[in-house]
């Protein structure tokens, strides 16, 4: 793929992690394999497919309705790989485990860094890291309850 093509991905990664599930048949191939370290402590350290990165999707914004995320540095591509660094806003509602009853309605942001590979014109693999330890501190967690 070219880079402005490569490039061209950013913005709706973005937009689908912004709630937009809509683009999620459009830029995410169908094998598409996520890597990432899960919240909780507990749970698969990679997930499979379009519905799984739906529910991820889901799950977050089930958490912080009003979850949004902007582009920070990039997108920074090269022939099959996209990078950006971004920052993420929202407002804690319930449900996340070990969180302290006195963040519900605390507002939260964090960051990280996605590098994904692309094949065939799609999103196909993607490596998240964020920053997990920010983000359990402005909810409270002390300790998370392992399953």
């Amino acid at each position: 793929m070219s880079h402005a093509a490569n490039l061209a991905l950013a913005e709706p990664w973005k937009d689908l992690w912004n709630g937009d599930l809509s683009l999620t048949e459009k830029i995410i191939a169908e094998e598409f394999v996520a890597h990432a370290a899960p919240l909780t402590g507990t749970g698969p350290d990679r997930i499979h497919g379009r519905e799984a990165l739906n529910g991820w999707v889901s799950g977050i914004h089930a958490i912080l309705p009003d979850l949004a995320f902007v582009i920070e540095v990039g997108p920074i591509t090269d022939d099959e790989h996209l990078v950006v660094q971004w920052h993420a806003r929202g407002t804690y509602r319930v449900g996340f485990p070990g969180a302290s009853p006195e963040a519900i309605g605390r507002e939260v942001t964090f960051t990280g860094t996605d590098t994904l590979r692309i094949a065939d014109g799609k999103l196909a693999v993607y490596w998240a890291n964020a920053d997990s330890l920010l983000f359990f501190q402005q909810l409270g967690v002390r300790e998370v309850p392992v399953r």
